[in-house]
């Protein structure tokens, strides 16, 4: 009888296990923190992103582009009016 390898089992991923949610907050105040580091204007670089879409508008550096693009562009809006009607009201 062949014993059984590690490699010859089936793995079981789960995202939500794998991939702990981060929140549209959370995601904001990274990148604009990426942003201030690399001293880039992050209220001019946001925006930018947020109306066209394009990924250049935020760098690379800590992982910053790859972190905005894990929520649809409504989603941060949506976090950054609900944010400010919250302190405005």
């Amino acid at each position: 009888m062949l014993a059984m390898s590690s490699m010859d089992k089936t793995m079981k991923f789960d995202v939500k296990a794998e991939g702990i949610e981060i929140s549209s907050q959370e995601i904001l105040l990274k990148v604009y923190d990426a942003l201030l580091e690399k001293e880039y204007n992050p209220i001019n670089q946001i925006v930018g992103y947020l109306l066209s879409g394009d990924p250049a508008y935020i760098p690379r550096h800590n992982n910053a582009r790859s972190l905005i693009r894990k929520k649809e562009r409504d989603e941060l809006i949506e976090e950054l009016v609900r944010s400010y009607l919250s302190r405005h009201r």
